[in-house]
């Protein structure tokens, strides 16, 4: 039985930020100003959404386990750290690049940037394989998924709004059509209108006109159905 992974959609949308971001960096040229002048306010919004998701796992996702498997939630909090840790190189590298003068200068930092964020990318795409491989484990071992489900709503609840909505854009950025297709019909049959409304809209944003296309054709079809 196909029990409900509460780091599926969350670590999907997370992969899909790393990879655009790398892409993002590896094609800046950071001696015209144009090109750089975004790219600080990217790399921080990546560095808070992941240092959000570390804090929700800590406060709800490994507490859960924590009375059955300290030593293991011991060794991802200790991660965490580490993950803090390549957060502040890349945010001191960042300050250090907004007050260089000399095109040279920029570009040995803006290698610096790239080298760093690559290191923190391999970090957290190898601590997400790891937390689903094993952490959830744990989960399935020890809660249903009815409880599973209620401790993602506790996180929802306490992500602030403007944070949930980058999660939800990146989410629907990393997911598969019939992914999101089936997120939004489930949201449509037991959630609030508006938050519907709400992930359709983020939908037309995000997503490139064909992609767009199968998911309403797919909702379409879904709503003929039922």
């Amino acid at each position: 039985m196909k029990r409900y992974n509460i780091f599926y959609e969350v670590h999907k949308g997370l992969r899909a930020l790393l990879y655009e971001t790398a892409l993002k960096i590896q094609q800046t040229d950071f001696i015209i100003n144009e090109e750089t002048e975004q790219l600080p306010e990217h790399i921080k919004n990546v560095i808070q959404l992941f240092n959000k998701h570390a804090h929700s796992e800590d406060q709800f996702v490994f507490a859960a386990i924590h009375t059955y498997e300290p030593e293991v939630v011991d060794v991802f909090e200790k991660e965490h750290l580490k993950n803090h840790s390549l957060s502040e190189h890349l945010a001191n590298l960042l300050s250090t690049f907004s007050n260089a003068i000399y095109d040279d200068e920029k570009l040995q930092i803006g290698q610096l940037l790239y080298q760093a964020f690559i290191e923190f990318m391999i970090f957290n795409l190898e601590q997400m394989t790891k937390e689903e491989e094993i952490i959830n484990k744990l989960l399935w071992r020890n809660y249903s998924d009815e409880e599973l489900f209620g401790i993602a709503v506790s996180i929802l609840a306490n992500t602030p709004l403007e944070q949930t909505t980058q999660f939800t854009k990146w989410m629907m950025r990393g997911l598969s059509n019939i992914e999101i297709t089936n997120w939004l019909i489930d949201v449509k049959n037991t959630g609030p209108d508006f938050v519907f409304q709400s992930l359709l809209k983020t939908a037309e944003q995000q997503l490139i006109p064909q992609r767009l296309q199968l998911v309403q054709e797919a909702l379409t079809e879904g709503a003929m159905i039922a």
